[in-house]
């Protein structure tokens, strides 16, 4: 018997695809669903798509990566909707520049992609404070994601705005737009347990669902990992690395809104990386499982420009290891494996989304999948999750070899067409070509003006106790002074004791630096102590507190406070007593004078100076150089090894933090790396990682639209800690190194990028015994390989041959897989 939830939830299909027609249009999209897919215009369909941010990369970066999702295979592009970039004070809106969603919902649609709007507002994505506005803190009885009146009104408005915006634009499908599923709320179900209130959490979310619904976009509504708690007419998905096993409610396709296809980087961690073979796995056992809405989180990762990362300490860098790379660049293999795939699941389409499905156990672990329509014909997978042992699978009388952790794809149910497992596209091997134009640059520099912020006689008001950064200085900058004064009768030797919830400090005693501190990536809290000398007469104590992005997720996470909120501060004696300076006068002040006076813009009455020389290893202070741009199309990135911590801009742009002089810490995973078994980044279980003991970031992306093509570029630092920007230089981002593994009967492929052309064939062998693409030793050189690829290759941006008895060499006892690398 159907329960009242059911009935309702099978209701909305048929109201979604009844009054989707409703808006005026030349071309009526209706969109619907049922238990197999997502239905469009009467067709079940499979979706594959890819999250693309607009803010993390820039307009004229948009259609370049949306046409590389839709060649890799991909029909959908998923974003999310940032609040606190849309709406950075209230009611005063920004849709320009990066933040211009209809022109990249448009530039979607040009493409003839489908589009999934996650408007949230919350986020997560390692975006500051989650995608929330900071200044929410600071209307009263605000209480964020319970339900009350503060919170729902704002998150109403916003969604309202994104909502008409989409309307006025025709951008859902129902006004022949692309829009085909909307999101409202995020990953609620996995923080609600925690809440404080479960009553009010409930009332929330199932009012979140109401009032997506009521703002009639057509299309159906969708909650991710909201299983335990779901509202009635939303539809639930799942996240994670594996999705497979997830199994929706009653009358709702099996959706994965994020799969990830890496993880993001902090400044302390290593890079993550995850093995193609087992992304493939991960997406072909979800369709082997009657998925049919598939997103990679993240497609493209892109860059946090500005202020805009979360953690805290959250790199600059959103790279992800996603199919294109942080500069829009191919990675391959992982895009190649992966469009090969996409090219199967779409060519299985209707057998996958109406065919009967039938299952064969081997195992617990062995299975094989069979669909077939009512013509007869069938498609089918074959599936090992041993994460050790390659078997021989007898499925209706034929045995196939199936490798440990992989699917193999039949698209036929007779030929392996595909497998997981087996990578049949080239490995680029990308890196930073030096730039001969922006060598040796002449620097400029401007001290930052401390001495204002170093009495308490200015600032924006006074308080008698130490204040929470956020709600103080509502997020406007990373820095806020804390400044008081005190009267000693006679010069004291003393120690400085600051209680702080950081996440950096820096300490000041009448204008002189006296130390400095961050925290460790985790607790963001730390005891700050460094001696000083109270002269006879009136001091005055100046403290810097700084913030590096700000929480993103958990339960009640607004709530972890920031600065030196409590404290205590103290000045403590040689024998222990102390002075507790806590409930001392305090006034406070919101970031530093060059940003308030724009240092970074570069305006013509800023008296910069070369003379003497410009000083190194200096806090606080201020850099510019004029440099030309990198002749050709390549990404372009700044290497700001030798520097500290600070900002970098360039042409007025905010390119985001800088921070070398943090070192990624050595983990376990950066000494192992195998595809096959459960892919996590967490519980010390990490795997296939790079860059243990090396800068946790050292270059940043420069767009092309950033910069002028003709005529001086301007870049500006700003140098928190003290570094040397002498050895700042601009690079390049190109292909080096192509290699490919191939099987005989394969088509060997192999292609540079941006014009680039191959320049040499270094490697053609059998049993290539160790080394990685670039640097492959060992094994039997086939001459004839060599003759053949060098005539059909050398000189050409892409070139590809069939691997036949042609090019086995004669006396060969290598492994039968051939092994070419060039360079380009």
């Amino acid at each position: 018997m159907r329960t009242s939830t059911s009935m309702a939830r099978a209701a909305l299909a048929v109201l979604v695809l009844s009054a989707v027609c409703g808006f005026p249009s030349a071309s009526c999209t209706k969109v619907s669903y049922d238990d197999r897919a997502i239905v469009i215009d009467g067709q079940r369909r499979i979706i594959l798509s890819g999250s693309i941010h607009y803010p993390r990369s820039t307009p004229e970066m948009w259609p370049d990566l949306i046409q590389k999702a839709k060649d890799g295979g991909l029909n959908t592009i998923e974003t999310y909707v940032f609040w606190n970039g849309h709406e950075p004070r209230p009611r005063e809106y920004n849709f320009a520049g990066n933040y211009d969603i209809m022109r990249f919902f448009s530039e979607v649609q040009k493409a003839g992609m489908y589009a999934i709007l996650r408007i949230g507002p919350y986020i997560c994505g390692e975006w500051n404070y989650g995608g929330l506005p900071a200044w929410l803190r600071d209307i009263p009885d605000m209480q964020f994601r319970l339900h009350n009146q503060p919170f729902e009104r704002e998150m109403e408005t916003f969604t309202k705005l994104i909502v008409n915006k989409m309307k006025d634009a025709n951008m859902f499908a129902g006004q022949g737009g692309p829009i085909i599923l909307a999101q409202i709320e995020n990953e609620y179900g996995n923080i609600q347990s925690g809440l404080p209130d479960q009553q009010s959490a409930t009332k929330y979310i199932h009012w979140c669902a109401e009032m997506a619904n009521n703002q009639n976009v057509g299309v159906p509504w969708i909650m991710c990992q909201q299983s335990n708690d779901l509202p009635p007419n939303v539809l639930e998905t799942c996240n994670g690395f594996y999705c497979h096993n997830f199994k929706p409610k009653e009358n709702m396709p099996k959706i994965w809104t994020e799969n990830w296809t890496g993880w993001f980087k902090a400044w302390d961690k290593p890079d993550y990386h995850r093995p193609a073979e087992d992304l493939a796995y991960s997406v072909a056992m979800f369709f082997q499982n009657r998925g049919s809405v598939q997103n990679y989180y993240m497609y493209h990762g892109g860059t946090n420009f500005g202020r805009t990362t979360g953690g805290p300490y959250i790199t600059t860098s959103y790279d992800y290891d996603a199919p294109l790379d942080e500069y829009g660049n191919i990675r391959q293999p992982k895009y190649g494996h992966l469009k090969q795939l996409h090219a199967m699941l779409t060519s299985m389409e209707k057998h996958l989304v109406y065919g009967q499905q039938n299952e064969t156990s081997f195992d617990d672990k062995v299975k094989a999948t069979k669909y077939t329509l009512d013509d007869g014909s069938s498609a089918c997978f074959i599936s090992n999750s041993h994460d050790n042992e390659d078997l021989n699978v007898t499925f209706e009388g034929t045995t196939y070899q199936v490798p440990a952790w992989s699917v193999s794809v039949l698209p036929d149910c007779k030929t392996v067409a595909y497998n997981t497992a087996k990578v049949k596209t080239q490995t680029s091997v990308m890196v930073k070509k030096e730039s001969e134009v922006t060598q040796g640059l002449k620097w400029f520099w401007l001290p930052e003006l401390l001495k204002p912020f170093c009495t308490d006689r200015s600032g924006s008001f006074r308080r008698n106790e130490l204040l929470e950064q956020i709600v103080t200085g509502a997020d406007k900058s990373d820095y806020l002074w804390y400044k008081t004064s005190l009267t000693s009768g006679a010069e004291e030797e003393f120690t400085l004791y600051v209680n702080t919830t950081g996440h950096e400090l820096y300490a000041f005693v009448n204008g002189e630096l006296a130390g400095y501190q961050h925290s460790v990536n985790g607790p963001y809290i730390f005891q700050f102590q460094a001696p000083v000398t109270m002269r006879a007469g009136k001091n005055y104590i100046s403290l810097l507190s700084a913030t590096v992005g700000l929480k993103n997720y958990g339960a009640s996470f607004e709530l972890m406070p920031a600065g030196i909120v409590g404290g205590p501060v103290k000045l403590v004696r040689p024998d222990s007593s102390a002075i507790d300076l806590s409930h001392s006068t305090w006034t406070y002040e919101t970031g530093l004078y060059g940003e308030s006076i724009q240092i970074h813009l570069d305006k013509p009455d800023l008296e910069w100076s070369c003379h003497p020389a410009v000083p190194v290893n200096r806090p606080f202070s201020w850099y510019k150089a004029l440099f030309h741009a990198p002749d050709g199309e390549d990404a372009v990135v700044v290497d700001l090894a030798g520097l500290n911590k600070g900002v970098v801009y360039v042409n007025g742009r905010n390119l985001g933090r800088y921070w070398p002089s943090y070192i990624a810490g050595n983990m376990d995973g950066c000494h192992r790396c195998d595809y096959r078994g459960a892919y996590k980044t967490w519980d010390n279980q990490e795997k296939c990682l790079t860059g243990c003991h090396e800068i946790g970031q050292q270059f940043y992306h420069v767009p092309r639209s950033f910069l002028n093509a003709r005529g001086l570029n301007t870049i500006v630092l700003f140098e928190e800690a003290g570094g040397d920007p002498t050895k700042v230089n601009f690079r390049t981002v190109v292909v080096r190194s192509v290699c490919i593994n191939a099987e005989k009967g394969d088509a060997i492929t192999l292609a540079c990028a941006n014009g680039g052309t191959i320049s040499s064939i270094d490697v053609t062998s059998f049993g290539v015994a160790k080394g990685q693409c670039g640097a492959y030793e060992g094994g039997y050189e086939s001459k004839p390989a060599m003759e053949v690829l060098s005539a059909a290759c050398l000189g050409k941006e892409s070139c590809t041959v069939h691997y036949t008895d042609e090019l086995d060499s004669a006396g060969s006892e290598g492994s039968g897989v051939l092994t070419v690398q060039a360079t380009c």
